[in-house]
């Protein structure tokens, strides 16, 4: 896969003028902050419906039926997403059957299996193991159910018929470019030494936001004028089952106590995502006697931005669910209306049976200069949810 990388970060101006809309082109808040997002409760009667073996109640609509499944509630993201996502096709006139599937892949399978037998007319799924669904996607596709592949490439299933998500290789490319940036590496001698981790070993988006930033950083690695103490740096050795914050902190605290107990210096850590950085800022929080590092994040997670605005995390990158979710909506009304939907590109994910049709929508980075202005301005917070 071709990409281009970024030449340089991101300014506020440019940032605000992406915000509008996906461009031409997360896993992430732990279940404290899932508690503050008012998404969660809006989403919660969902989850607990499918846990219950019965269907959710969808509204009437005149569109049909479409049955939208994610993959948990325990990250803040996924409740954004669902509920962005549930308002936005009730609004352009479908019926919505919502489902949460606990981080489970059975559960998941099951779900799917019922939107089919339900009569869901299109299928939107955030899977929670990208090649985990190709027995039940078999049965979408012999009954002629489109599949669009939500924010995770489902692998190895000729019945994904297009994929939406954001620039996965660009949010990688942000976070390595931020480190190069704040550390001057272009300029400044080092050596300085940073520390590596990303997520959930089974999604595929996992190897692309660490591919986007190694090519960034390896450079600098190669040279020495990076260190990871650790030695960790393959992605198999710096994934985090499940994204999740209690595994990054632990893994984190026997990293430091190795390598930066004796006031050693940690200059950058990064992180592809909120939950794993929040576990990382947790660990510092524990064990750390240093200066406090630069650390990337993803997803502009509440508990997440109020570590930014205390100065625990440097920078996350924002992917506003309300734009993915516009665009997903776009694509199921050209499908539904029997037309092909819009996509961007044609050549870069191939899920094993070939390359999807997928639309990219464009990140960026929020830090503590710009954050009241895209997440508090746009209307995606309010200045109480960071308090």
């Amino acid at each position: 896969m071709k990409r281009k990388v970024l030449s340089t970060i991101l300014s506020v101006a440019m940032v605000a003028a992406m915000l509008v809309g996906c461009g031409g082109g997360s896993e992430t808040a732990t279940a404290p902050a899932e508690s503050e997002a008012p998404a969660a409760e809006e989403a919660a009667p969902a989850e607990t419906e499918a846990e219950g073996g019965e269907e959710a109640a969808a509204p009437s609509g005149e569109g049909g039926l479409i049955g939208v499944e994610m993959p948990t509630q325990d990250l803040q993201r996924w409740n954004q997403d669902g509920a962005n996502m549930k308002e936005q096709l009730e609004a352009a006139g479908y019926q919505v059957d919502l489902q949460y599937a606990s981080n489970d892949i059975q559960t998941q399978v099951s779900q799917i299996e019922n939107m089919i037998s339900n009569g869901c007319q299109l299928l939107v799924i955030a899977s929670i193991d990208g090649d985990s669904l190709g027995t039940v996607l078999a049965q979408a596709k012999e009954a002629g159910i489109p599949v669009i592949a939500y924010d995770r490439l489902i692998m190895n299933s000729d019945a994904v018929s297009y994929y939406a998500t954001f620039d996965n290789y660009m949010v990688g490319t942000v976070q390595g470019e931020y480190i190069r940036d704040q550390l001057d590496l272009e300029n400044a001698d080092g050596p300085f030494n940073i520390e590596l981790i990303t997520g959930d070993p089974g999604d595929n988006n996992a190897r692309f936001f660490f591919g986007g930033a190694m090519d960034v950083l390896q450079p600098y690695i190669d040279s020495g004028k990076l260190v990871v103490k650790s030695g960790q740096t393959s992605f198999e050795e710096v994934a985090t089952a499940n994204w999740a914050t209690e595994a990054a902190q632990s893994r984190f605290d026997a990293i430091i106590a190795s390598n930066y107990s004796d006031g050693t210096n940690l200059d950058a850590v990064l992180a592809s995502n909120d939950s794993t950085a929040l576990g990382v800022a947790n660990s510092l929080a524990a064990n750390y006697t240093g200066e406090y590092p630069i650390i990337t994040g993803q997803d502009c997670d509440i508990a997440s931005v109020k570590n930014m605005i205390a100065g625990k995390q440097s920078m996350s990158v924002f992917k506003d669910t309300r734009t993915l979710a516009s665009q997903v909506v776009k694509m199921v009304d050209a499908i539904m209306k029997g037309g092909e939907a819009p996509v961007n590109d044609t050549e870069s994910y191939d899920n094993g049976t070939g390359i999807i049709p997928s639309y990219l929508c464009e990140p960026v980075f929020a830090d503590v200069n710009n954050y009241k202005e895209l997440l508090i301005d746009s209307g995606y917070y309010t200045e109480a949810d960071l308090q």
